[in-house]
């Protein structure tokens, strides 16, 4: 309920955009403007505050500063500057990156290698709100330079360097708006580790919960940064995917709760969207060969890893149950026989509980 509150923020897309459309203006008026108004692809007009411009040979240069809204987003705040260059060559539109944009290294994405970590969506943003200006005509053989000062640091924080994009983020954005909290974003995120897994002729990819078994999975199987795929609680948007995308090998690592969901059937493994069935947990632990637990001890379970404490040894069975089961459910689901899945549990400090490999339904 919460959601419906929270404040919508800006693309670094649309950032960079009206900083080009404010560096373009300065640079054939003689005078940037402190403020400028864009065109979202949905017809939507926001206003963005010029927050740094500078003048060159033939060149302008303007700055917004990021605004991800209420998202948490690691881009919030950086200066995002777009320098226009002008030239007489006829060749129109260039776009390059400046210092912390990155590069692309590896195929798979919807850019060529080599060039800058600048969308098509943002890159046909800045082209659509430049020619909607009476002072475009004839006026647009340019370099678009976008630069972010501090991307290359930012960037160690996002997925971009096992994705193969170096040195700086990407300027992304289809619609322009950050929604907070949405799931799309990082959906989209996993498809492109799939494909980027696909087109670099990687047979094996670790998709896992969270850092601790990304660890574990990375060490485990000896795979390169293309290989590990941050699906976070997306199982179920990560499965979809490879229905129709699929890679040779599968790892899904993750914490022994989480992967309890996914074997209890969950898909979507958010402790707001689905929750451990604790009936069916306490079946489960019913069925181990346990010398000391009856049935006043299973009801004192309100926890998934409450339970791992308390059967001590044991655990390692339960896990390699739950792990078992799991791995149906997920090739149940898949109906392929071109992708084997594995199943990896470990516990919070990265202790491997259970692990399936090559095991039949």
């Amino acid at each position: 309920m919460l959601k419906k509150n929270l404040r919508r923020g800006w693309t670094t897309g649309a950032c960079a955009t009206a900083a080009a459309k404010a560096a373009f203006i300065g640079l054939m008026t003689g005078k940037c403007p402190d403020v400028v108004t864009i065109k979202l692809p949905n017809g939507q007009s926001p206003k963005f505050n010029i927050a740094y411009q500078n003048a060159g040979h033939q060149s302008m240069s303007a700055g917004v500063i990021k605004d991800a809204g209420d998202d948490p987003d690691v881009t919030d705040g950086l200066l995002i500057i777009t320098e226009i260059v002008k030239r007489n060559d006829q060749m129109g539109i260039n776009f390059k990156a400046g210092s912390g944009v990155g590069i692309i290294t590896l195929p798979g994405l919807p850019l060529e290698v080599g060039e800058p970590a600048i969308n098509p969506g943002p890159r046909k943003m800045i082209e659509d709100n430049l020619k909607k200006l009476s002072i475009a005509k004839n006026n647009l053989d340019i370099d678009i330079i976008i630069e972010v000062p501090e991307g290359k640091e930012i960037s160690k924080k996002t997925w971009n360097e096992r994705l193969g994009i170096l040195n700086g983020i990407s300027i992304l954005g289809t619609t322009g708006i950050v929604i907070p909290f949405s799931c799309a974003a990082w959906i989209h995120s996993i498809h492109r580790g799939i494909d980027v897994a696909i087109k670099t002729n990687t047979n094996h990819i670790a998709a896992c919960t969270g850092s601790v078994s990304e660890r574990v999975a990375k060490k485990e199987y000896n795979l390169p940064p293309q290989s590990m795929i941050d699906m976070g609680d997306f199982v179920g948007g990560m499965l979809k995917y490879l229905k129709k995308n699929p890679v040779p090998r599968v790892t899904i690592a993750g914490g022994f709760a989480n992967l309890l969901k996914l074997s209890q059937g969950e898909l979507d493994l958010h402790s707001s969207r689905s929750q451990v069935n604790l009936e069916k947990l306490r079946s489960e632990i019913e069925k181990l060969d346990l010398n000391n637990t009856n049935h006043i001890e299973l009801n004192k379970i309100s926890t998934a890893n409450q339970c791992l404490s308390m059967l001590g040894p044991k655990k390692y069975d339960l896990a390699e149950n739950v792990a078992n089961t799991a791995h149906d459910v997920v090739v149940k689901y898949l109906k392929k026989d071109d992708i084997a899945i594995d199943i990896m549990i470990v516990d919070r400090i990265g202790d491997i509980l259970a692990k399936t490999e090559n095991r039949d339904v």
